[in-house]
């Protein structure tokens, strides 16, 4: 399935308790986000004084969110060291919670015991999971979406495992 970001947007913003989005992978290549890792890695880092120069129109879509108080939870599964992207990723999060967003990192190394899915998801007010797949070098290819009761509560049971044992993100040094 293909989806654009105003489909997403209009998913999201159709939420009405929660949404958790669960990341698995040590490197991405998504479009949106080539430049800004360029430019982290000759240097560059975001201002916490200049929120108009943060990632728009993410950040905007989850403050509007939050503010109906839909809770936005993300966990990222990482390899430890972490690879240059995951610390790109790191250095901006505070963007993400700024916004509204909780976060949370899991080493790896401490994942080795939980069942999880195949690829990166979102699960929308507990009913709804949203699968994006990527290919090998991170771009991603396309999204699946089901309301599976027994993929949904996979899914769910997978977020809570990584959520209970990861980091907070203030305490999660890269």
């Amino acid at each position: 399935m293909s989806q654009s970001l105003t489909d997403f947007s209009d998913l999201i913003r159709s939420v009405q308790e929660s949404a958790v989005h669960l990341e698995m992978r040590d490197t991405y290549g998504v479009e949106n986000e080539i430049e800004g890792f360029a430019a982290w890695k000759q240097g560059r880092r975001l201002d916490p004084e200049d929120r108009a120069s943060w990632w728009r129109p993410w950040l905007d879509l989850v403050e509007e969110v939050t503010a109906k108080g839909v809770v936005i939870r993300r966990a990222r599964i990482v390899s430890e060291p972490v690879s240059d992207y995951i610390a790109f990723e790191h250095s901006g999060t505070f963007t993400n919670v700024a916004a509204g967003e909780q976060i949370r990192w899991l080493p790896r190394r401490s994942a080795s015991d939980l069942a999880l899915p195949g690829n990166d998801f979102w699960l929308f007010d507990g009913r709804l999971v949203q699968f994006n797949v990527f290919d090998g070098v991170g771009r991603w290819v396309h999204t699946d979406q089901t309301e599976d009761p027994a993929v949904v509560e996979l899914c769910a049971s997978a977020f809570e495992a990584v959520w209970e044992r990861a980091i907070p993100h203030e305490k999660y040094a890269v």
